[in-house]
């Protein structure tokens, strides 16, 4: 996704990244639960009736933060980062000028008072944000946008010491970066395995929110493997806890003092905490900290498909049992997925065995493994379970682009249609389609609209008015229609009549 596109995604969306950067840019385990005991008749009474309580659920014992906080306290950093950034005009960053995410920065420390200058014109940022140190001998973990356009970076510690800290790199994609200080016998964290924790479980920030050094904050990880608008790499955990401008990069502790993830963004209208955090799964953070300090940099399997998420609309268009899975809505020509068979349409249930609840569970997978690793993909096509067997391709590796009669026809769809163009299938890249040129009735309904490129229904391409009038025609009272809008490309549910 382009870098405007990008931001105006996430403005839409109130998410926010929580750092105090001046720059502008998108550049369960139970440890705490008790069993439930139950006599033998309530143990009899629970296996004859699905919806009866088995009992009593026991209060759980909240964790000991003060503890915490006191023991790890110390290997949470401060970073305050300094640099250049050239403007597009008004002193604005590039590609900020008439960006509304902008604004939420301008009240941040380093950001007041820029002055208007000339296109181009060169302006100094400053930025704050947090980190957490994961080997003795200097390496900290934190997030990229809190060092990115930085030319200088100051790593302080909770006793005061400061220390000129090196980039070893970054990671935009995950929003990851490495830092190196020349210091020993540091404090460190303890690391965890965001995988065992469930939703409902006690979780801890540390970090310097507003420059607030060492403020801690407590809650609940309120869902996992959210996905983001630009951070398809990312299973996120979702937590209640306030984070706030400063908090980027700062540790979340589980309840047994365990770091499992990296505090990153917050959703918010107001630019403040408005009771929703993310933060990155740590795992995920330590597969790009080893590829840094291995290579110096990090390298993204790619699989080419764009997928959507599933409703029971969808699901039973495609006969599927149950709304799960990521539906497959793009493929690019010559890509992995493409040499592996894969079409629009299909249904991935498992990438390598593991299940595929939510669209969003997908890129994730994809993007941690490496370029050549082998994938085996389960999917769901024509009403039955199939397997295809892919090789991922790295992300800098381009794919080829796709390329290469009738007047418009009115029918129960309710849209108005006619062939695409030879310019039109050259600006789109599409080798056929129907371009909408009127949307009412159910196709309106659904969300058609005028200038819509319809691609397919229920998985058969469409190129000709004719091919669209047999897909309609054929007593199916509920259609999946593949539009091209845009750059992107969706399914839509359409119930008729």
């Amino acid at each position: 996704m382009k870098k405007n596109a990008v931001a105006a995604a996430l403005i839409a969306s109130g998410i926010l990244l929580t750092s105090t950067a001046g720059a502008v840019g998108w550049h369960p385990s139970e440890w705490f639960s008790k069993p439930v005991v139950t006599t033998p008749a309530a143990a009899t009474a629970a296996k004859t009736s699905t919806s009866a309580p088995a009992g009593p659920i026991a209060p759980a014992t909240a964790p000991n933060y003060r503890a915490i906080v006191e023991r790890y306290g110390p290997a949470v950093v401060g970073i305050n980062t300094e640099g250049m950034v050239k403007t597009a005009g008004r002193g604005l960053p590039d590609g900020a000028e008439d960006d509304p995410f902008f604004q939420f920065f301008r009240g941040m420390p380093g950001m007041q008072g820029l002055p208007g200058r000339g296109p181009r014109a060169q302006v100094p940022v400053r930025g704050q944000g947090s980190g957490f140190i994961v080997g003795r001998d200097g390496i900290i973990l934190t997030n990229a946008h809190v060092v990115r356009d930085a030319s200088e970076v100051t790593v302080k510690l909770s006793d005061r010491r400061e220390y000129k800290a090196k980039v070893l790199g970054s990671d935009p994609a995950t929003d990851v970066a490495v830092l190196k200080i020349d210091a020993h016998d540091l404090p460190v964290v303890s690391l965890g395995n965001p995988k065992q924790l469930g939703v409902g479980d006690y979780v801890l920030a540390i970090g310097s929110p507003f420059g607030f050094e060492q403020s801690a904050t407590s809650g609940i990880v309120s869902a996992k493997g959210r996905s983001l608008p630009g951070d398809a790499y990312v299973p996120f955990i979702q937590t209640d806890v306030a984070v706030n401008p400063g908090n980027s990069g700062g540790p979340l502790f589980d309840a047994n003092g365990a770091v499992v993830g990296i505090n990153s963004q917050i959703y918010s209208q107001t630019g403040g905490y408005q009771g929703l955090s993310f933060a990155i799964p740590i795992d995920v953070a330590l597969a790009v900290k080893d590829q840094i300090i291995a290579t110096g940099k990090v390298s993204h399997a790619h699989l080419g498909v764009t997928v959507q998420e599933l409703n029971q609309s969808l699901a039973d268009s495609f006969k599927l049992p149950e709304p799960e899975g990521a539906l497959v809505s793009g493929i690019a020509k010559g890509s992995p997925a493409a040499k592996a068979g894969l079409q629009p349409g299909d249904v991935i249930l498992s990438y390598n065995g593991q299940p595929i609840n939510r669209s969003g569970d997908l890129p994730a997978l994809v993007g941690m493994a490496k370029p050549g690793d082998k994938a085996r993909i389960e999917i769901w096509r024509g009403g039955k379970k199939e397997t295809l067997a892919a090789t991922l391709a790295g992300t800098s590796e381009k794919v080829a682009a796709a390329d290469d009669d009738g007047a418009p026809a009115q029918g129960k769809l309710g849209v108005a249609v006619r062939p695409l163009t030879p310019d039109e299938k050259q600006q789109a890249q599409l080798s056929g389609g129907l371009v909408v040129e009127d949307a009412g009735g159910a196709a309106a309904r659904s969300g058609i609209q005028p200038g819509d490129i319809i691609v397919a229904v229920n998985g058969t391409a469409v190129n000709t008015v004719a091919d669209l009038q047999k897909q309609v025609g054929q007593g199916k009272r509920q259609l999946a229609v593949l539009v091209q809008r845009g750059e992107d490309k969706i399914f839509l549910p359409v119930k008729l009549g």
